[in-house]
């Protein structure tokens, strides 16, 4: 007899980016759910891609990476956090941040292994916690501020526990985790002799005083740590899908054993772009995240002027909401009929949680489009029947 589905799976579906994309295109809905930018990254970094695909760079590229790109990674870790990799055996090139991800696990976890990790958590995470066969632990980040619990995070620790998986700055709550709470962080994970798999992707899309700290940058903490990031956020590539992992040589190998039988290799012209892109000039990302701040402040106030409560974000490009201010209490409802009521898409913060209660009445909305399509989609916004006008 056939089977679908193995176990391990079951329940996952197609992912609500997908469906809420998908209900965007079919309505005309501005779409401020999926995180990608309607706008293209520096002419430079897209004609380095246009250059590397007329040079004949069309062809598996090296299975770590091209060496120029795993240079740049090097460089750029050094330049911002004063971090040192070396570029052959500690960097390892991947179909972005996901893939990375989904290797670390199926690299690291072994079945029964328990994974600590911030709840809400983006949804890959689930998925590959899964596919590694490990036991996923949630620690619940609240709001208002979505600060990290630490007594939680050590009641989380149990004989069995194998790895912290963290991310910071924070999807979908656009957290940030300060030095403070990272220490925690680490302390626990030396202290219980545990892993931590980092997830950095929205490394310069920090707002205000908040700062991205990697916590490999600590003490102790570099030789237990896999540091993943990836060019699609901070380059507005997102589907270019070039990510990398950082660690020891030890902890890359173990990786990359995974990844070779993921993807093998992805990207080879990109992967020249994305090098050129990651020696771009301090003043380029000053102004990333200058002009996301000022996107977060745009939404952030047309949300607030309709009667949410918002929880404006440290970082990522994603601002959440609590629908409970309108007079609603059920966030997958609310973004299932919002596309239908005013042409707006946004994405429900329940299928970010193990606890349904915590996240069913919040709401994410991501401000990474165009200064006009922020503004026109607040005005359809006003035309929803719980909108205050």
């Amino acid at each position: 007899m056939a089977r679908g589905l193995n176990s391990r799976l079951q329940g996952l579906g197609t992912t609500i980016f997908a469906e809420m994309s998908a209900l965007a295109t079919r309505l005309g809905a501005i779409n401020l759910g999926q995180g990608f930018p309607d706008t293209d990254g520096p002419a430079e970094v897209l004609e380095g891609a246009v250059a590397a695909i007329r040079g004949g760079h069309n062809q598996y590229p090296p299975g770590p990476g091209i060496p120029e790109l795993r240079a740049a990674v090097t460089e750029h870790r050094r330049h911002w956090y004063d971090l040192d990799y070396d570029p052959d055996s500690e960097i390892l090139v991947t179909a972005g941040a996901t893939e990375a991800i989904a290797a670390a696990l199926l690299a690291l976890v072994e079945p029964g292994d328990e994974v600590i990790a911030l709840e809400p958590y983006y949804d890959s995470y689930v998925a590959c916690i899964a596919m590694a066969q490990g036991v996923r632990v949630p620690v619940t980040l609240r709001p208002p501020d979505f600060a990290l619990d630490v007594d939680a995070l050590r009641r989380a620790v149990t004989p069995r526990s194998r790895l912290i998986l963290l991310n910071s700055p924070h999807n979908p709550t656009g957290a940030v985790l300060s030095r403070s709470e990272l220490e925690a962080v680490a302390q626990v994970a030396r202290e219980h002799d545990l892993l931590v798999v980092t997830d950095e992707v929205y490394e310069h899309l920090t707002y205000d005083a908040a700062e991205h700290v990697p916590i490999a940058s600590l003490p102790g903490m570099r030789e237990r740590t896999v540091s993943i990031s990836s060019a699609g956020k901070t380059f507005s590539v997102t589907g270019w899908k070039i990510g990398w992992v950082m660690g020891t040589p030890e902890l890359v190998t173990a990786v990359r054993t995974a990844k070779q039988f993921l993807t093998y290799v992805s990207g080879g012209p990109f992967q020249h772009a994305i090098a050129t892109a990651l020696r771009l000039p301090d003043s380029y990302f000053a102004a990333l995240r200058t002009d996301l701040q000022k996107k977060r402040d745009l939404l952030a106030e047309g949300l607030a002027g309709l009667g949410f409560e918002v929880y404006p974000p440290s970082g990522t490009y994603f601002i959440t909401v609590d629908i409970r201010s309108v007079g609603a209490d059920d966030g997958m409802a609310f973004c299932r009929e919002l596309p239908h009521q005013c042409g707006v898409v946004a994405i429900p913060h329940i299928v970010f949680y193990d606890d349904e209660e915590a996240g069913r009445p919040l709401v994410r909305f991501t401000f990474c489009k165009r200064d006009e399509v922020l503004t026109e989609a607040i005005g359809r916004l006003r035309t929803a029947p719980w909108a205050r006008r």
